[in-house]
């Protein structure tokens, strides 16, 4: 028997950022959480280019987004994997 997907939520506080990728795209990049676990996440969109895939990486929670530097958003952009379409 297959388990229910975790569900995940936008940080209630409204933790999300706009920034600029190296090549010029901008990117939004929102702080999730799961509701059964401790674990974090930054989902980053690409609002210049709808082309472009989600992307997703787990973070600690003493990183604040409001606090991080763009370069750390675009470390974190490059290092997160490309989310795909479930089918």
């Amino acid at each position: 028997m297959s388990q229910p997907a975790a569900r995940t939520t936008r940080d209630p506080g409204g933790s999300e950022r706009i920034f600029a990728a190296e090549d010029g795209r901008l990117w939004g990049a929102a702080r999730m959480h799961q509701k059964r676990s401790d674990d974090e996440a930054v989902v980053f969109s690409c609002i210049s280019d709808s082309r472009q895939t989600v992307r997703a990486i787990s973070i600690g929670r003493e990183h604040d987004l409001a606090d991080v530097s763009d370069e750390t958003l675009r470390a974190w952009l490059r290092a997160a994997p490309r989310i795909g379409r479930l089918v």
